[in-house]
């Protein structure tokens, strides 16, 4: 069986970027990457900073690829046009600066590409040189003298693909100096727009029989191959990547790493072409999508197990129960519960929470085809609306769900959790079914709660109003977003319950507070039972923000399915409601007796750390769920030290402290 090819990204960096590039270097490195195709720009080395950038980038690149430059761009001072993409006047000049980089940095690479797509308007401005004689003397005399001096040469991707371009390179004496042809394809972004595209492997046999009669030794490389996420579709982005790396080619070169950011422009006639600027295995802040997430895990093998995990497998005609956010802690344990039942089950999860695979993989291997997964992202409503054509039922669980994340990065915060709540709501309206819908909402719709006067006990707030400290926050409770992701997740509540009035959907809200239990890879940020214990398990610091006596009330993931499985039954009389959901005063713990319960349960002191109080933070929050009791008979069944203690057994397997380990086999 063949090896699959090499792989490694296709990345341009600007001048000055030092940091991004040393960031990008790590990363890359880290997915696995082992070349990089970057642009050694004429009309920016012609520039006062010019030659010191690229004596610093080519080196640093070097030292951790394989390195491909592509070398392109006249000096417009020296361009027939004016313009970079112009023809120099004096076809030599560009032969002579391939010479002049081959010996200034050629110790740093052994291949060298040869201009970058020259059938593209963009890049080589032919309607100075319609019959492109003058690109094939200034490249067949730079690809002659490159040759000549021991280096392999590439030809700039044809892009599109032009079968009359690429044989008339060969009748001009072009493809007779050239090592490797470069070829880009961009299928589900461009290519597959214009009914162009059937495929790597006929896009390489087509090549192939081109090129065979002028240079039958020619090699293959794809040395652009990408995937836009302007629709948020990293699924897509994903399964493209791996099904470029089957192709029969030497190599892949994925383009890119990193999404252009918005307020960089781009060439001229793709400044407005959202699909340019979102073409990255990470976003233009460096958060990994999918793709690059999937890499740095374990390489394309991680990669395609994961994707496997998605095959289609529902059954004709089947009416399944959607769970949106469904491989996330809570979502994965409701849909276990359905599957146990020989239940079908969707989920739909975009898979951005790290760790979670791990849950779509568990239920995968219980339950096998029953259980359905699609890498869908709540902004990609077009996606959406196919989706929940045929759901039974929606239980809306996705989410952004850090209010860290939420002050750093705000519009997105919104995008995902108002716009995506928006974009499920219109998919099941335009479904023309009645499909329950029950939100998965927050506390924080209540605000920070500043006004509750409180009373300062050892290890824990309690609130001066005898019958809050009794009961807890009831649903009459004023809302008071706080924080943008307690506006957007506000926003999103609202939204569901008015389906309910303005368009008769049967939907529901859940405000919750602190769920636990197992399938939970809690975060600093979220999920902060869960956090705590997977540090005291590894013997590391807890950091708290504020002094450790805010108080929730703590409720069993078990007990929270129940809840939505028993709203769900009676959506007919429930529906178009909000209620609160928590522990309650039987379960209200501090973060202070948290700790020290896990300090018993670990039978060691934890090492704790204090932060400054977080803003929107609550001092306390109790649910009062007297509402949901009443409509339903929920209530919770399991206590907070005894459900603490079965999420430490699940997790110490997985996290469990060397000295510890060592201590359990003696």
């Amino acid at each position: 069986m063949n090896s699959p090819p090499a792989f490694g990204f296709a990345e341009w960096f600007r001048p000055g970027e030092y940091g991004r590039t040393e960031q990008a270097i790590e990363a890359m490195a880290a997915s696995g990457a082992t070349h990089l195709r970057t642009h050694l720009s004429w009309a920016e080395y012609h520039t006062a900073d010019g030659p010191a950038w690229y004596d610093w980038l080519l080196p640093k690149l070097a030292a951790r690829f394989e390195l491909l430059p592509c070398i392109h761009y006249t000096p417009p001072s020296l361009s027939r046009t004016g313009t970079a993409s112009g023809a120099p006047r004096r076809l030599l000049d560009y032969a002579d600066f391939v010479d002049h980089c081959l010996t200034r940095y050629g110790r740093h690479f052994r291949a060298v590409e040869l201009w970058n797509e020259p059938n593209n308007l963009l890049d080589w401005d032919w309607r100075e040189d319609p019959d492109w004689a003058l690109f094939c003397e200034m490249v067949g005399a730079a690809a002659y003298w490159a040759r000549q001096r021991g280096f392999t040469t590439v030809l700039g991707g044809p892009c599109p693909f032009d079968a009359h371009w690429l044989r008339l390179m060969g009748e001009r004496g072009v493809l007779a100096e050239i090592d490797v042809l470069g070829l880009h394809g961009f299928p589900g972004t461009w290519d597959s727009e214009f009914g162009s595209w059937d495929g790597w492997a006929a896009l390489l046999e087509r090549a192939r029989d081109i090129v065979a009669p002028f240079n039958p030794a020619m090699r293959f490389w794809l040395t652009e191959a990408g995937y836009a996420t302007w629709r948020h579709d990293e699924g897509e982005q994903a399964r493209s990547f791996l099904d470029a790396l089957a192709a029969p080619a030497e190599r892949l070169y994925w383009y890119g790493w990193q999404d252009i950011p918005d307020t960089v422009s781009v060439q001229e006639g793709l400044r407005f072409d959202q699909r340019h600027y979102h073409m990255g295995a990470v976003d233009a802040e460096g958060r990994p999508k999918l793709l690059a997430r999937l890499l740095t895990q374990g390489g394309p093998k991680s990669l395609a197990d994961t994707l496997r995990l998605g095959a289609p497998s529902l059954r004709p005609a089947a009416r399944p129960i959607v769970v949106a956010g469904g491989a996330g802690f809570i979502g994965c344990n409701l849909a276990d519960s359905f599957l146990r039942e020989g239940r079908d089950v969707v989920l739909l999860d975009n898979l951005s929470r790290p760790g979670v695979e791990e849950n779509l993989a568990w239920l995968k291997q219980a339950h096998g085809d029953r259980v359905t997964w699609q890498a869908t992202d709540l902004r990609d409503a077009p996606l959406m609306r196919d989706v929940l054509r045929d759901a039974e039922a929606v239980f809306h669980l996705a989410a952004q769900t850090a209010v860290t994340t939420s002050l750093e990065s705000p519009v997105a915060d919104f995008e995902v959790n108002a716009r995506g709540t928006l974009n499920l709501l219109e998919a099941v309206r335009q479904s023309g079914r009645r499909t329950p819908v029950i939100f998965a909402s927050t506390n924080k719709v209540y605000g920070n709660l500043d006004d509750l006067a409180m009373i300062e006990h050892e290890d824990r707030y309690v609130p001066a109003d005898n019958a809050i400290a009794a009961q807890g926050i009831a649903e009459d409770r004023p809302l008071d977003f706080c924080t943008p992701y307690g506006c957007s997740k506000g926003v999103a509540d609202q939204y569901v319950l008015d389906y309910a009035k303005s368009y008769g959907l049967p939907t529901a809200v859940l405000r919750m507070s602190c769920i636990y239990g197992p399938r939970q890879f809690g975060t600093e940020d979220q999920g902060w039972v869960a956090h705590f214990l997977i540090r005291a398990l590894r013997g590391e610091p807890i950091t708290i923000y504020g002094d450790g006596k805010q108080v929730r009330d703590i409720l069993h993931v078990q007990d929270a399915v129940a809840a939505y499985r028993m709203l769900l039954d009676d959506i007919g009389m429930l529906g178009g409601q909000a209620y609160n959901l928590g522990g309650g005063p039987a379960n209200c713990v501090s973060l202070r007796m948290v700790l020290r319960e896990i300090g018993r349960l670990t039978g060691r002191d934890v090492d704790l750390r204090h932060g400054a109080t977080r803003q929107g933070d609550q001092a306390y929050f109790v649910a009062d769920s007297t509402k949901l009791a009443q409509a339903c008979g929920w209530a919770p069944r399991i206590g907070w030290r005894q459900g603490l203690a079965e999420l430490h057994r699940w997790l110490a397997a997985r996290h469990e402290a060397p000295r510890a380990k060592a201590r359990l086999i003696a």
